[in-house]
């Protein structure tokens, strides 16, 4: 389990006898960007709703494994019916189904996009960058009596969460945009603050619902760049949901396809390219088309 980060399992999720999710089992290693995708309507972002806790599963078990984690560690705290718990070693195992949304956020380190833009369209590009970091104010703030007081614990803090947003705003090519309001942003760039705002919440893991919807050839490739800087230099998986296959293709580490709530295919880029139920649930074949082609895959 030692590369494993997130491991889901048999996760089901019914809506009165619609089956939107149905026994899904996966795993997204550390460090990797692991693709979810299939047509419109096969369960995506129901699993991400899942995952992040919006959605409570029917069944099923999604478990976060920070650090180095072993299978009787996992099974201890399934079985001590914990939301989260600590090893021996210091690592952590968080089962997610157990966990409120502001819990896994908080402190399962699970960070998310959404298909719509949801930035404080009103505030400036540094300041969506500083309220994504509220947590660690108020903390520091002693729930608003350091902060109204201005100490220097809370100065310090206050400048860490600015130095943090600079960053990013570096990162992403905003710098010299940084006191302009979100909301005038264009639209590639709105795209990457969010990404942005995300990771200054510093998540192990980091789940994009189709971050390249509506994106030009060029301001792809500036995602694409950015997400591959994210694993590489900031240990931070990421587990994303997309359309644009020239995206999935030349980013991912593994992809995992749906089709009607059900996993249809599950591995790397060229094996799911190739897979012939994959092709099927995109074009839309019938099924003795399918076993057409799977037998000359065989052959």
């Amino acid at each position: 389990m030692s590369d494993a980060l997130l491991r889901v399992e048999h996760l089901t999720m019914r809506f009165g006898g619609l089956v939107a999710v149905n026994a899904l089992s996966f795993t997204a290693n550390r460090g990797d960007i692991t693709a979810l995708i299939g047509p419109n309507g096969a369960g995506k972002t129901t699993v991400f709703n899942c995952i992040t806790g919006f959605y409570k599963p029917t069944s099923g078990r999604m478990a976060l494994c920070v650090g180095d984690t072993s299978a009787q560690d996992l099974a201890t705290v399934t079985a001590g019916g914990n939301r989260f718990r600590r090893t021996a070693n210091g690592s952590t195992v968080f089962l997610l189904e157990r966990m409120p949304d502001f819990e896994i956020a908080a402190k399962a380190k699970v960070a998310r996009t959404f298909q719509n833009i949801r930035l404080f369209a009103g505030m400036t590009v540094l300041e969506n960058l500083i309220v994504a970091q509220h947590n660690a104010l108020m903390h520091a703030s002693g729930w608003t009596v350091a902060g109204l007081l201005g100490t220097r614990h809370y100065r310090d803090a206050e400048a860490a969460a600015i130095d943090t947003a600079k960053y990013w705003l570096d990162r992403i090519g905003l710098m010299e945009r940084a006191d302009d309001p979100a909301g005038e942003m264009p639209y590639g760039a709105q795209r990457r603050l969010e990404i942005a705002r995300a990771m200054c919440t510093n998540p192990v893991m980091l789940c994009l619902d189709e971050p390249a919807a509506g994106l030009n050839p060029r301001e792809s490739a500036e995602l694409n760049a950015l997400l591959r800087t994210i694993r590489r230099e900031h240990a931070t998986s990421i587990l994303l949901i997309e359309h644009d296959m020239s995206v999935v293709m030349e980013i991912s580490d593994h992809v995992v396809v749906l089709e009607y709530g059900i996993k249809i295919s599950d591995g790397t880029p060229d094996f799911v390219r190739s897979d012939p139920k994959v092709v099927a649930a995109y074009l839309g074949v019938e099924d003795d088309e399918v076993e057409a082609a799977e037998a000359e895959v065989l052959k």
